[in-house]
């Protein structure tokens, strides 16, 4: 084996391929025709879109485990282990699991390069194929079309949103990232898309691919009860659901889709209506909405991103928290829309703090005072030496009665995570 430890193996990958992200599926598939020449996979459903991607993974997850089922959950990134992007039965798989993994890829891949990415989903493949599953759910890192995911035909995919990101890889409109995002779908298979308002553009390639497609407010949809608790209505039949465990009114939309897609695929999943409750009530996703109690003063994390996602982050304020004084640690990727990040929230904080990310794609702190500046928001401390001195300038400053949201990146929420769990706190 070439390294003995999770932490080398991960620190080689990183320098392994030239580019960080390389989309295209041909080196990829030759290690995985190497690693796998005969493939034996689940049942596999595949999650891609903008956002909401991982609160869908996770409900799928919880119905199909509270049905009884052995599921294996690829997503990423993580936030605290590396582990977590590979999740069995509910649980991480250890270190000696993945370090296996990865020497069968390094001797299958020959001297092929490979993505930090795709030796993760490589590693996702190999282990579930050899954990004795009956569904594998995998998350989209990138797009759809070219990302490594895509080198499995789903037995059913769901687009959980289409927006605006990653535009150095996917397009600069909707209409053009809803194309790369539609590339997981297959003929024939069920194909369920969870935005109610996709472009155009998928359904014309819909209809050139011969794709039949499950639409959100067409073929399924849902309605929320007064006093609480929702129907989502498919064709021809309604069920009566509790309110998510996932926090926010985006949430319904999630469990609507992936309701939808339980229900394409009963043929080979059945799951009971039943086990479809228990997973909704139960359900779990770290840095969504995730509301730490620390004293007078809560802190909300939330890894929104990019604009879509912070304009659902805003509402979340406004609905569940008006009125109250808003300190808003932050800090972002400087490829990222910032200034359509910063729009939908800008009115809604009283002070920013800006907590400084160690790796070259985060956003330096004094081009994100010039953003600021531009967009004429007031109010901004920065020069923190490391995030932990962010977090506490921001829980210092406020008062009973105020509210501290943590937002912005994976990496800034992962950093506040590593901080609760040095320091004990809930």
């Amino acid at each position: 084996m070439r390294f003995d430890t999770l932490a080398e193996w991960l620190v080689w990958q990183e320098a392994l391929h030239p580019k960080a992200i390389d989309l295209g599926l041909g080196r990829v598939r030759k290690v995985f025709q190497a690693l796998m020449p005969q493939p034996r996979m689940p049942v596999t459903l595949t999650v891609g879109g903008t956002n909401g991607k991982g609160s869908c993974v996770a409900m799928l997850d919880a119905m199909l485990r509270a049905q009884g089922y052995r599921v294996g959950a690829y997503t990423s990134p993580h936030l605290l282990r590396y582990n977590e992007r590979i999740r069995i039965a509910g649980e991480a798989v250890d270190d000696a699991v993945l370090c296996q993994a990865f020497d069968r890829i390094d001797q299958a891949r020959g001297d092929i390069t490979l993505s930090y990415f795709e030796f993760g989903t490589l590693a996702a493949l190999d282990i579930f194929s050899r954990s004795d599953l009956d569904v594998q759910i995998l998350e989209v890192g990138l797009g759809g079309r070219l990302d490594a995911v895509n080198l499995i035909d789903a037995d059913g995919a769901l687009v959980a949103s289409i927006d605006i990101d990653h535009q150095d890889w996917l397009g600069n409109t909707r209409s053009q990232i809803a194309l790369e995002k539609a590339g997981i779908f297959r003929a024939g298979r069920p194909a369920v898309v969870g935005d109610p308002q996709a472009p155009e553009s998928l359904y014309e390639y819909a209809r050139e691919a011969g794709l039949s497609l499950s639409c959100q407010g067409r073929e399924f949809g849902f309605q929320r009860c007064d006093g609480g608790g929702w129907n989502w209505r498919g064709e021809g039949e309604m069920l009566e659901l509790p309110v998510p465990a996932l926090r926010g009114d985006h949430q319904y939309l999630n469990a609507a889709a992936v309701i939808q897609l339980l229900r394409l695929v009963r043929r080979q999943l059945p799951v009971a209506d039943d086990a479809i409750r228990r997973g909704l009530a139960t359900v779990q996703l770290t840095g969504r909405f995730q509301l730490v109690e620390e004293g007078p003063v809560p802190v909300l994390l939330d890894v929104a991103h990019n604009p879509q996602s912070v304009q659902v982050l805003a509402d979340h304020l406004r609905r569940e928290y008006p009125g109250r004084r808003i300190h808003a640690v932050f800090a972002v990727m400087k490829d990222k829309d910032i200034v359509g990040v910063l729009n939908p929230i800008k009115d809604l904080v009283s002070h920013w703090y800006l907590a400084p990310l160690n790796m070259a794609r985060a956003a330096s702190a004094d081009s994100l005072r010039e953003v600021f500046r531009k967009i004429g928001v007031a109010g901004v401390d920065s020069g923190f030496p490391d995030p932990a001195s962010a977090f506490a300038a921001a829980r210092l400053n406020a008062q009973n009665g105020d509210l501290v949201v943590v937002f912005g990146s994976f990496f800034l929420v992962s950093e506040f995570l590593a901080q609760q769990a040095v320091h004990g706190l809930r």
